[in-house]
């Protein structure tokens, strides 16, 4: 697994305050606040769930590559791309949906 110098920032900013390192990952979810409740309950605990916030974003950067990922929440991450790189398509619509449905009686 490489390492990369803004996951070592990260882990800096875990150690002098874990709520942070959490929010830089996660954004404004309910990691953040259960970080922070962890924090408050013992500084240990919110440690431990930055270092495991910050684990699961590099095993996903290892697995779907750098920018490649949607965090999902949970510790879980969804790939952007199909498996070979190329862009997902977004979901196609009904055929009968919306007013282009045609065979309305009037």
């Amino acid at each position: 697994m490489a390492v990369r110098a803004s996951d070592v920032l990260l882990i800096i900013v875990a150690i002098l305050f874990p709520p942070a390192a959490a929010a830089f990952i996660t954004g404004c979810s309910c990691d953040l606040l259960i970080n922070i409740l962890l924090t408050i309950l013992g500084y240990i605990p919110g440690h431990l769930h930055a270092f495991w916030l910050i684990y699961k974003k590099m095993k996903a950067e290892e697995q779907y590559g750098r920018g490649g990922f949607m965090y999902t929440g949970n510790g879980t991450y969804e790939p952007l791309y199909g498996g070979n790189n190329q862009a997902v398509p977004p979901p196609q619509a009904p055929v009968n949906y919306g007013a282009t449905g045609g065979g309305y009686v009037r």
